[in-house]
């Protein structure tokens, strides 16, 4: 449950950070200047929006970061089972019973001469 919730919150603060930064006027102008020219200059003042873009930015880096370690402390959900299919395969040969070669099915030919052969039947040769 806290793992989702906290899931949830990252990738909003991220969405959120990556608007923001995109919205803050750089050197070019920045995104900012084409989606409205002058609208924050004229809401927050010269300096204002600047200084507010700037805030908001460290606070939702500090969120996102405080985030990724909480959710890397919450951990994983836990699943069904903890070992993985190869773990669980390796320890049920390891615990099954080992059979005498005596007791095992051999085929029932052992020359190689009347084994099947794969493929098609020319030597490889063309002629």
């Amino acid at each position: 449950m806290i793992y989702g919730f906290l899931i949830f919150l990252h990738v909003v603060v991220s969405v959120f950070l990556v608007i923001v930064i995109l919205l803050q006027s750089g050197k070019g102008g920045g995104l900012a200047g084409s989606l409205g020219g002058g609208v924050s200059t004229a809401m927050f003042g010269g300096q204002g929006a600047d200084k507010l873009m700037t805030r908001l930015t460290t606070g939702l880096a500090a969120a996102f970061m405080i985030l990724a370690i909480l959710i890397s402390l919450a951990g994983r959900p836990a699943t069904v089972s903890d070992d993985s299919v190869v773990r669980q395969r390796a320890i049920e040969r390891e615990t099954a019973p080992l059979q005498p070669v005596s007791e095992m099915e051999l085929p029932a030919t052992s020359s190689p001469v009347e084994l099947p052969v794969s493929g098609d039947e020319s030597s490889g040769t063309d002629e």
